[in-house]
């Protein structure tokens, strides 16, 4: 017997007192891809991107195991909600606009020591005093752009995230920081998305991998020398806790950056299909969904309930979930995913009979928790626990 019906046998059994649609989390390779990305990091600490996650009982997980240290969150009300949680390192990863959280984060003490926020612009620090209610003193971490600019301008690679690009730019937000009273500035992100979220090896497509792989080669070489001239400055201007780096896909070479101190992961935990495709690294997937077979239209095609579950970035069909089990089953050209039902075309699908599960992997990773309120966690061939997801406790921050 082949692996994949050997894994889809498993994921049946542990699962066949369920009733499909429902999100499932393997414990095993959770556990799995966690010791790897702590085997990349080389010794430093990993803060768990809670976007990846999207559920307490699964950070805590994470944050549990050696090697694991603080959170990555993505939205300013929730890392008021982790930090009322018992969360106590918080980095938010994104500016925020944020008037009643800045309220409350300025008037808690407790609040205050947990959150650290994120700013690229001195008018995000007129956001905070403007929403003050308090004089706690605000935690402030710069966002430095990783971007690789060609000269002149003419190419840019990688996101358009934070206006911060040259050391000098940096070095002017952080004595505005440093002189401004009510804030204070104990680190520094710098992600490297077109790296760490960047696949190099995709199958059929060989040329476009090679040029990956030199095009990172050299955002790498590039990135390592500017951000470690922005630390340096920076550092002249303000004591760092922190300076926080990588990702997924770039673990291992933002760990060999002396001027980076901690890392960032958390799609590595679940390993949704768009990760499959690096050459620097292997995982398990561990974050599955399963939906229920409702119609047999005829050979070679099943129906199943729901699936219109696509993920962020550019609109493509690498941002569709995955047909993953059992094995050889494809979406119809003229149908995609669909809202509340999608067929399925393959040689698998005669093999299915109605209320049978088909299951898929998210394209991306903390997503799939929008979607479903409760995860069912197994080890081996048991559900072991059943936990909500952010949805199921009722909060949807974005």
């Amino acid at each position: 017997m082949s692996y994949p019906s050997i894994e889809r046998a498993r994921l049946n059994r542990a699962t066949a007192h369920l009733d499909a649609p429902f999100a499932v989390v393997d414990l095993q390779a959770f556990d799995a891809n966690a010791r790897d990305l702590v085997r990349r990091a080389r010794g430093k600490p990993i803060r768990v991107a809670s976007k990846s996650v999207r559920c307490r009982a699964l950070l805590a997980r994470a944050l549990r195991q050696d090697g694991f240290a603080g959170v990555l969150s993505f939205t300013l009300a929730e890392s008021l909600w982790l930090a009322r949680c018992g969360f106590e390192d918080v980095l938010l990863a994104y500016p925020s606009a944020d008037r009643a959280g800045y309220a409350e984060l300025t008037g808690d003490r407790d609040l205050a020591a947990a959150v650290t926020v994120m700013v690229d612009d001195p008018a995000q620090l007129d956001a905070v005093d403007a929403a003050r209610t308090g004089a706690e003193e605000v935690r402030v971490c710069l966002d430095f752009d990783t971007s690789l600019r060609l000269p002149g301008g003419v190419l840019r690679i990688g996101a358009r995230r934070s206006p911060l690009h040259s050391p000098a730019q940096l070095i002017e937000l952080a004595r505005t920081v440093v002189a401004r009273p009510g804030f204070r500035l104990v680190g520094l992100m710098a992600y490297e998305g077109h790296i760490a979220g960047v696949g190099d090896a995709v199958p059929g497509r060989p040329v476009h991998s090679r040029v990956v792989r030199l095009v990172q080669s050299a955002a790498r070489r590039e990135l390592a020398g500017r951000r470690a001239a922005a630390v340096r400055a920076v550092r002249q201007i303000a004591d760092l806790e922190f300076v926080n780096g990588g990702g997924t896909g770039s673990v291992q070479f933002t760990a060999a950056e002396p001027a980076v101190t901690e890392l960032a992961a958390g799609s590595g935990l679940y390993l949704p299909q768009l990760f499959d495709h690096y050459s620097s690294f292997r995982g398990h997937p561990a974050a599955l969904f399963a939906l229920p077979v409702v119609r047999r239209p005829g050979p070679g095609v099943v129906t199943v309930r729901g699936g219109g579950y696509p993920a962020s970035g550019v609109a493509g069909q690498d941002r569709l979930p995955v047909p993953y089990l059992p094995a050889g089953l494809r979406y119809d050209a003229y149908a995609g995913a669909g809202v509340v039902q999608t067929p399925l075309l393959g040689a698998a699908a005669d093999g299915l009979r109605i209320g049978d599960p088909v299951w898929f992997r998210h394209a991306k990773a903390g997503e799939l928790c929008e979607r479903f309120d409760a995860v069912q966690l197994l080890d081996g061939e048991r559900v072991v626990d059943v936990v909500p997801t952010y949805r199921g406790e009722g909060k949807t921050f974005l």
